[in-house]
């Protein structure tokens, strides 16, 4: 399975938006070009012929910024000058403001709940109030120190020898075992079918570079990240110096771990890491993984095959079960414990958490206690809470809307497909057929997960932890040799953000996403276009990016290509990646066209998707009238989608993202775009030399 979604899910935690309607005085500049020409760039008509309206914050445009020059600078320069990034945060932009909003009505709500002592034992109010309120209850965890812990922490020391270390890696109730990733999801080339599947995982820290490289910024994260290991090893008990050797057994072993990974950019090859191999195969390949008891300890019964994502990764894993003492496989499963309960720990461990994760990102102040038990509510218990969140917080009208917006940029996306010169009609049949089965999911699910068998309580925020851990995990193992679940969701319903899952060839839109400034139905068809139109036109194109286009549309991982499509999409492809390369966040950092390849045809031929099928509204072929707040329908669709990419980052936070993120930053998820659309370029009057235009030579186009 491969999803791919607006934003880096990972850092949905900071994900929040907002405009604020405001006024400015239209202009026309005279700019001079690089020959000592000069040239006109249009900008809006007179401000006598303006209608004030809503969706478009002129406060937070720079109108000393040409928007031929730097589009992104032009519709936000303002507000990025003048918006400071809360000290709590490590980035801040419209997807922080949106994501902030609705935390203030989920914040409601969950006091609510927690205030409620007539729940209904059992119901979901009940579990989501208890969740919360014994997440909120710091006196509480101080008060129980390590007494939910130290069970766990004494079956890991009681371990002595590798079968019944491999019994505790297979147990569902295990909590951050490390090592490798094992679950149940579809079959890429089967999708009718769920499959046992198996990769690489393991690393504390984001990524392996970090664990690999000699540079300045890897050795500060290696050092601090040592640091963190020996203060929480010795709040568990170690001494100083047990505390520095155990720190540094885990780190040597997740070093090993690190060599033997593959990189995000291999990761991103859906065919090289689809590798299904026979359980009697893996049992030979991988003695001392012992995967038949993985399977039989798991629950699992009738397994002929397992899909094993990276076979090199897992061959290093059981050499290292024999090689390595056990005594230090038994260190880092300790740690791997402790490291990943930390906010339900006494403030002590949060606080070394939060000190490493500041090396990490920048961040100057941890997140408010109510915040972090927020995230934590929605990760355990995301559709009990996110029933609660839609009955206050979405309209039905406002997912009538959305679907009509999803068909009328199905239809643009038909007929750009039918127009493309490129492709030949046998391939043009299966893409168009591909389209059209894009199933739909917008707000919430029709049908909501089943938590009864959970059980939550006050008692314990650890325990609350363990207890949804254990019931996620025998609940996805459960799948295994049932029909398909297509009404799943992978987002609760209150997160800011939206997918496209090309196994189930599907595109997802969570309530959260669909308000200000993405959806506001105050606003013209001009803004909701640019916003949500192109997060649809986004998810939609996910289904034919370098790696989404190799599914079918049945969801199968299947070349439904001609050999020469194929090859000019991949040369096409080729063209965004060089831009991409190119950009620099900053000073000798560059934005890898590779890792990002997908985001960034999405972001390409999403626009140009939304902006087609904002051709048809009749706002933008209304002939008289049609200027707002100075604004062409052409340009305000355009400062839409700029406007939705504002953010500030702090320099850590934007290395972290540059290495590990396959997203781009919102300069150049905003100006990257449109330097290659001829469309955006009439809209503003800029001109061959522009720095918004590239020459027709380099130009970008697939759909």
């Amino acid at each position: 399975m491969s999803t791919r979604s607006l934003l880096n899910r990972a850092a949905l935690a900071a994900a929040v938006l907002g405009l604020a309607a405001g006024a400015a005085q239209a202009q026309t500049k005279v700019k001079t070009k690089s020959n000592g020409a000069k040239t006109k760039t249009t900008q809006p008509a007179s401000p006598a012929a303006a209608t004030k309206g809503t969706g478009i914050s002129l406060a937070n445009m720079d109108r000393a910024v040409a928007p031929c020059d730097n589009f992104f600078r032009f519709a936000s320069g303002t507000w990025l000058k003048n918006t400071p990034i809360p000290p709590a945060e490590t980035r801040w932009g419209a997807f922080n403001e949106l994501a902030d909003r609705n935390q203030a009505i989920e914040r409601r709500i969950l006091e609510k709940a927690a205030t409620d002592r007539m729940a209904k034992p059992g119901t979901n109010l009940q579990k989501v109030g208890d969740f919360y309120a014994a997440a909120m209850d710091s006196m509480a965890i101080e008060k129980a120190g390590l007494k939910y812990l130290q069970p766990r922490l004494s079956q890991i020391a009681a371990i002595n020898d590798l079968t019944t270390f491999q019994h505790y890696l297979a147990d569902p109730k295990s909590y951050g075992t490390g090592w490798y990733g094992f679950g149940i999801a579809q079959d890429s080339k089967n999708s009718t079918q769920y499959a046992v599947r198996m990769g690489q995982g393991g690393l504390t820290m984001p990524d392996r570079d970090y664990y690999l490289k000699d540079d300045a910024r890897s050795k500060a994260v290696r050092a601090a990240y040592q640091t963190y290991q020996v203060n929480v090893l010795k709040m568990l008990g170690d001494d100083p110096a047990t505390a520095e050797k155990n720190a540094a057994t885990v780190l040597r072993l997740e070093t090993r771990l690190a060599k033997a990974s593959r990189s995000r950019v291999d990761l991103r090859d859906r065919e090289k890491n689809y590798n299904k191999l026979t359980v009697a195969q893996l049992a030979t390949d991988l003695p001392n993984l012992n995967v038949p008891l993985l399977l039989k300890d798991s629950g699992l019964t009738n397994v002929p095959d397992v899909i094993v994502g990276q076979p090199e990764f897992l061959k290093e894993v059981s050499t290292m079960f024999k090689e390595e003492p056990l005594a230090d496989l038994k260190q880092y499963e300790r740690w791997h414990l402790v490291s990943g309960v930390t906010p339900a720990l006494p403030k002590a461990y949060g606080d070394e958490a939060f000190r490493f994760a500041q090396v990490l990102s920048g961040a100057k102040q941890q997140q408010p206690r109510w915040k972090r038990a927020l995230r934590a509510t929605d990760g355990a218990l995301g559709e009990a809470f996110g029933q609660l969140y839609v009955d206050e917080a979405f309209s039905p009208a406002a997912k009538a809307r959305a679907k009509e917006m999803v068909e009328n940029l199905r239809a643009a996306y038909a007929e750009r497909i039918k127009a493309t010169e490129w492709m030949s009609d046998a391939t043009k049949t299966e893409a168009l057929k591909k389209l059209n089965a894009f199933a739909v999911k917008i707000g919430y699910p029709d049908k909501w997960k089943d938590y009864s068998k959970l059980s939550i309580s006050r008692e314990s925020a650890l325990n609350n932890l363990f207890a949804t851990s254990e019931w996620a995990s025998k609940d996805n193992l459960s799948k295994f040799g049932k029909p398909i679940d297509r009404g799943e969701w992978g987002m609760t319903p209150p997160t800011v953000n939206a997918y496209y899952n090309s196994s189930m060839n599907e595109i997802v839109f969570p309530a959260g996403i669909l308000q200000p400034p993405f959806y506001d139905p105050k606003a013209d068809d001009a803004v909701n276009y640019g916003g949500i139109g192109a997060v649809i036109g986004h998810e939609m194109t996910h289904g034919f990016d370098d790696q989404g286009r190799k599914s079918d549309a049945s969801g199968n991982l299947r070349d439904w290509w001609t050999k020469e499509d194929g090859e000019k999409f991949t040369q096409r492809a080729a063209v965004v990646g060089k831009q991409f390369d190119a950009f620099t966040p900053l000073d000798s950092v560059h934005v890898n066209g590779n890792l990002t390849m997908g985001e960034n045809l999405a972001d390409l031929g999403g626009l140009t998707i939304a902006y087609q099928a904002f051709q048809k509204t009749a706002q933008a072929q209304a002939k008289a009238g049609r200027a707002i707040d100075g604004f062409t329908p052409n340009q305000r669709f355009f400062l839409g989608y700029a406007q939705i990419w504002r953010a500030n980052s702090r320099p850590e936070a934007l290395r972290q993202q540059v290495l590990t993120d396959p997203h781009s930053p919102g300069e150049f998820r905003t100006n990257g775009p449109l330097q290659n659309m001829p469309e955006f370029h009439a809209a503003f009057g800029c001109q061959e030399g522009d720095k918004m235009v590239r020459p027709a030579a380099v130009r970008a186009k697939i759909w």
